[in-house]
């Protein structure tokens, strides 16, 4: 099955430049985004506890380049088919992983809460960002609409 996508050329050429963003901050960081708090949204803990810091090191020693690896694997197909006309199936989860990536990432650094009202007034400093959030979450939520159910 494919996935029609129906975009802009200026949501194209955002769709092209995010990842791209993401993929400069990913390779700026050393480890596993410990130093930012967006980029450990994208890296969270495995054990909940300090008590478990040498296991967490073990996790992180094990599991942290597949994982930044997977990251990047899912931003390069988002920049490498941003101009498509349609997406097969795989192309499509790795759509949905970079968006959700993306909007982790944002969303930190907005400080985005559940029940937070986007600011109204386009004076606002925070309204572009917002509006960048609402339209990866509108992009998202379109995907998942146009994929079949397992």
């Amino acid at each position: 099955m494919t996935v029609p996508l129906d975009l802009s050329d200026d949501e194209r050429d955002l769709l092209r430049s995010l990842p791209q963003q993401l993929l400069t901050l990913l390779d700026s960081e050393s480890g596993d985004g410990d130093d930012d708090p967006a980029l450990r949204r994208l890296f969270p803990p495995a054990y909940a506890t300090q008590t478990d810091v040498e296991l967490e090191a073990e996790y992180r020693r094990l599991m942290g380049a597949d994982l930044r690896d997977r990251h990047r694997t899912a931003l390069e197909v988002l920049m490498a088919t941003a101009g498509a006309k349609e997406l097969d199936d795989e192309q499509a989860q790795s759509w949905l992983v970079a968006l959700n990536e993306l909007r982790l990432v944002l969303g930190t650094r907005l400080d985005v809460q559940e029940d937070d009202d986007p600011p109204t007034d386009p004076d606002d400093p925070r309204a572009p960002g917002y509006a960048l959030y609402q339209y990866l979450t509108w992009l998202q939520d379109s995907l998942i609409d146009q994929l079949p159910l397992p």
